[in-house]
């Protein structure tokens, strides 16, 4: 159990002190329980009494602009990024819920992660020189994604020269200039949307582009045109395999297009990165991933509308860094990083899953 808070007069600055102790990935704020920490993965609240609706109200007026204030007010929430003095920063959403203020704040570690420090295999690396392109990091909520999208750009900044632009809403990961020249633009504050973003940037001399988030079709198109023009693009979706990704992308578009796009799409996408975070036995959070890398098959696959085949051409793909998260989930049991159960909850197929961990003599948990 965290520490205790010692009054019911909670103060917005001991409680980003217990997250950043506790290393809690979100820490969230709601009228008639106290604070509650997301630590590796399980919810607990600290030992204190429930919030009313005057402390939500005074915790979030201690770290919410003026504007975002209004927003709430108006649209029912809003959402920002908010800097704990050097420790950390955080992704702040606040919301009202039965007329109430609640906020929910997942933290962003100052310090960058290596590739190799989050799971990635090192095929990835080679990835990031290409000189153009689409790599895609998807997966749920919650699942990463962030977090891989910066160590990447990180691992950019560090090892070529060129212009990065990144597009979030709101900023994460502050990136400064290293190798590389970093312009970090948020939507709704420095330009009005992902799309229009992406447009302007193709006029201020980029190499690398983040997307913060594919979210609609006009955010796709752009994304995808960037790519076929020149520049190697980062992309993130809420999908969970390489083929839903495909067929995501394809779907956004009306049937009219949908054979054009699957032809950019095929010559323009590097590699889809599908993420999911398994808690770790003893405590933390590991990633278990899917990689899928372009190849003249996978490409042709993509055009020929045969996605659902996709997977097998990941499985034949190792010596390029290709894998399966099913065969990556069981890597990290056969590590014992991580515990069956918790790995049949996140397999893709938990039919096969569980067949394969009962011929390794697993004891899961009865359905």
């Amino acid at each position: 159990m965290p520490a205790t808070v010692e009054t019911a007069n909670y103060e917005m600055n001991e409680l980003l002190e217990l997250v950043f102790e506790q290393n809690a990935s979100d820490l969230h704020l709601q009228v008639g329980q106290p604070p509650t920490l997301r630590l590796s993965g399980s919810m607990t609240p600290i030992d204190g009494p429930p919030l009313t609706p005057i402390d939500t109200e005074k915790l979030m007026l201690a770290i919410t602009p003026d504007v975002h204030v209004q927003s709430t007010k108006l649209n029912g929430g809003a959402d920002f990024g908010f800097a704990y003095m050097e420790k950390a920063r955080f992704r702040v959403s606040v919301l009202k819920a039965k007329g109430n203020y609640g906020l929910v704040l997942r933290q962003i570690p100052n310090r960058m992660f290596g590739l190799r420090d989050i799971g990635l295999p090192d095929k990835v690396r080679e990835l990031l020189y290409r000189p153009r392109g689409l790599i895609l990091v998807t997966g749920p909520t919650g699942s990463g994604k962030s977090t891989t999208l910066a160590s990447m750009i990180n691992y950019v900044n560090e090892n070529r020269d060129g212009h990065i632009i990144t597009i979030e809403d709101p900023i994460e990961y502050y990136h400064a200039h290293k190798r590389c020249v970093v312009t970090q633009r948020e939507v709704h504050v420095d330009v009005p949307s992902f799309s229009e973003a992406i447009r302007r940037g193709l006029r201020q001399d980029p190499d690398i582009i983040l997307v913060g988030e594919m979210r609609d079709l006009e955010t796709i198109e752009a994304a995808i045109s960037a790519a076929e023009t020149g520049h190697l693009v980062f992309g993130t979706l809420h999908t969970n395999s390489a083929a839903k990704t495909v067929d995501r992308i394809v779907d956004a578009f009306p049937a009219n297009m949908k054979d054009m796009i699957r032809t950019q799409l095929a010559s323009s996408l590097v590699a889809v990165i599908s993420q999911v975070l398994c808690k770790k036995i003893g405590g933390g959070r590991v990633a278990g991933y899917e990689i899928m890398v372009n190849t003249s098959s996978i490409a042709s696959l993509i055009r020929e509308n045969k996605t659902f085949r996709i997977n097998s051409d990941i499985q034949t793909g190792a010596n390029l860094g290709m894998i399966t998260m099913d065969t990556h989930l069981m890597n990290l049991v056969n590590r014992e990083l991580v515990s069956p159960d918790e790995v049949l909850d996140k397999a893709q197929d938990p039919v096969a899953m569980r067949d394969r961990l009962v011929q390794m003599g697993a004891r899961l948990r009865e359905l």
